[in-house]
Order: structure tokens, then C-alpha cells, then sequence
């Protein structure tokens, strides 16, 4: 699926908040190569396989990123968040995008060009150093991501970790014991490994066991401590 055609948001690069710990000098010369687009719910940044073109960082919205296996099923890895940079690892490798990242809402998106960004690694130390902490932060995640599918025993204990992640995105926010939910059954199975038939199994045993509430795309847990009982490591 191509990307879908977007439309500058202003007539100037802007510059992602992600950026903004970098000295001004870097800070500015990000300017000038940034492009800030929006884009619609479905459109796709990059898709695996891809070469690289370029980094894309996340301003408003959300974006899935998923990868196809060998028999065709989809795995959703994860949703990024506003605040993350997207695609770092393959444009500094030169080798292919890893993952297809897809528009999961309607976006606010910058972008800059893999040329660009290694050029500004070369001429600016502090950017490099940066760009490396990115990649670490996404080796990070990787294996965390990794090591909660692998030591969950069951599909009820992964989607528990699921909903305790998501909530711990939601924190500090003004109603930290709910949040809104984004994907469909499928797309939560995708994200799981199991079925969407299964994962309508568990939201109904969660909901009779009085872990989990809902109220159309809002999802309620009155009670965390119960929910996080289900996950054994």
C-alpha cells in the first residue's frame, strides 16, 4: 500500500520536540531539512522490505508497526507514540526497513532524508551521539518486547501485559485508570499472537471477573492490581 498524499502543515520545516535537547546550531540546521506533513489514518511511512529513504518523527497521532510472516499473517509490534522517531536504525545501516509503519490515526509527521541525516552525524558530533542513544532506545524496547511475549504462558497473560503497558502510557494523564482502545480484536491478536476470536474470548472473561470495563472504545480498569495478578514474570 502506497503512502497516502499529504499536505505541508506550514510553509516552513518544523523541527520535532524530540529534537529539541540538540544545541541550537544542530537545532537549526535540523530546520532546514525537516518536512512536517499531515497524513490520514492508513497511510504508510515506509513498509519492510523498503529501502531506506529517511526518518520519520511522530508528532500528534499514532503509528502502527507491524511485520508480515512467511505464512502471511500480520504481527503488529507495537503503536508508536507521539515523541518517537521512526525508521533510525535502516537509514543509518543503509539496509532495508524492518517493519512497515502505518498511520493507525490521522498523523502530524516529520520528515528528513536519510542523506541529510547522515551528513548532520558527520558534521555534528552531539547529533550522532543522539542518533546512537535513538538506536539504543529501540534495542531496548526490542528485547523488552520480546521477553514479555516469551515469558508470558498464555494468551489471557499476554493481553494483561498488553492493558498494564497501555496504562502505563496513560499514567499521568487526567484519567489514568482507563484509556481509549485503538485497534480492533484482530489487531490486538495481531499484537499477541493469537486469534481475534480468542481475544473476544478474554475481553468477555476479563469483563465477568470485573477486571476490565467498557464503554464503546473506552476501556476501564478498576482495579490494577487484579489485572497484573495474571502476569507470572
Amino acid at each position: 500500500m502506497a503512502a497516502h498524499t499529504t499536505k505541508n502543515t506550514q510553509n516552513i520545516a518544523v523541527a520535532p520536540k524530540a529534537f529539541c535537547d540538540l544545541p541550537p546550531a544542530v537545532s537549526r540546521e535540523l530546520e532546514a531539512v525537516t518536512l512536517t506533513n499531515t497524513y490520514p489514518t492508513g497511510a504508510v511511512l515506509f513498509a519492510e522490505a523498503q529501502a531506506p529513504r529517511g526518518v520519520f518523527a511522530v508528532l500528534r497521532g499514532r503509528v502502527k508497526l507491524s511485520v508480515c510472516a512467511s505464512d502471511g499473517r500480520t504481527l503488529i509490534l507495537r503503536l508508536a507514540e507521539a515523541g518517537e522517531i521512526l525508521g533510525v536504525a535502516a537509514a543509518v545501516s543503509g539496509r532495508e526497513y524492518e517493519a512497515t509503519a502505518e498511520t493507525q490515526e490521522p498523523c502530524e509527521i516529520s520528515f528528513i532524508r536519510q542523506s541529510d541525516l547522515l551528513r548532520l552525524m558527520r558534521s555534528h558530533g552531539e547529533f550522532a551521539l543522539w542518533v546512537t542513544q535513538q538506536l539504543s532506545q529501540d534495542y531496548s524496547s526490542t528485547c523488552r518486547e520480546i521477553r514479555d511475549l516469551l515469558l508470558s504462558d498464555s494468551a489471557s497473560e499476554r493481553l494483561a501485559r498488553l492493558l498494564v503497558g497501555w496504562l502505563n502510557q496513560t499514567a499521568e494523564s487526567r484519567h489514568p485508570g482507563q484509556m481509549k482502545l485503538a485497534l480492533t480484536h484482530e489487531e490486538i491478536g495481531q499484537m499477541i499472537g493469537t486469534s481475534r476470536e480468542t481475544v473476544t474470548r478474554l475481553f468477555a472473561g476479563f469483563k465477568k471477573q470485573h477486571l476490565i470495563q467498557q464503554n464503546g472504545a473506552t476501556l476501564v480498569v478498576p482495579n490494577r492490581i487484579a489485572l497484573e495478578s495474571l502476569i507470572t514474570a
